[in-house]
């Protein structure tokens, strides 16, 4: 993760989303949870100040109020510590699935049409009641360890987003795949659902 974060941050690119732990993985053995949120915990501890020298603000989506306690504590410091920074805004999905992101989505227009009356809905606004509102789409999403699908995450956002996969595995994945993904992408003609030109 820290080769990835280091890498677009000197290529300066503006922003990087990383899925870091899924609705899904809730299914995991509970030892197993425990263990990825005590090293969620470590990371936030050891690399805030990291953040702070590379200019990076971090952020995170997901229903960060069903984590643990502790963890949402790190999270609400390591932010906090962090919000000044221009650079790199990096984006932990945090108890973060799709599906449940636009069902939330959902709730809160109910919600707005319940206290507002008529409330407006479209495609353009829509996006204001993502956990990812007042971020950009992505243009390009990076997929490790061979898997041909989306895996529930950033579905609504990645409708035109390039898609790149490699066999590597997360664990392995260094700054030359990132190097690649994006001298990949570089060369890709985006069309955005219309026809080529040429």
């Amino acid at each position: 993760m820290r080769q990835a974060v280091e890498a677009c941050a000197r290529l300066g690119v503006p922003y990087l989303t990383l899925s870091a732990f899924s609705i899904e993985n809730w299914r995991r053995p509970p030892a197993e949870i425990k263990l990825l949120m005590s090293l969620l915990r470590e990371y936030l501890k050891k690399e805030t100040s990291e953040l702070n020298k590379q200019n990076i603000r971090l952020a995170v989506i997901g229903r960060i109020h069903e984590l643990p306690g502790s963890v949402q504590h790190d999270l609400e410091s390591a932010i906090e510590k962090t919000r000044q920074n221009t650079g790199l805004r990096l984006t932990l999905a945090l108890n973060y699935g799709g599906r449940a992101e636009v069902v939330d989505a959902v709730r809160r227009l109910a919600e707005q049409w319940n206290h507002n009356g008529k409330v407006a809905v479209n495609e353009d606004n829509f996006g204001e009641y993502l956990y990812t509102r007042g971020l950009p789409d992505p243009d390009l999403l990076i997929r490790t360890s061979g898997e041909m699908r989306l895996s529930n995450f950033l579905l609504w956002q990645v409708a035109y987003s390039e898609i790149w996969v490699t066999d590597t595995l997360w664990p392995d994945f260094a700054q030359n795949h990132l190097f690649q993904a994006i001298i990949d992408f570089q060369k890709r003609e985006r069309r955005y659902g219309g026809l080529g030109l040429g």
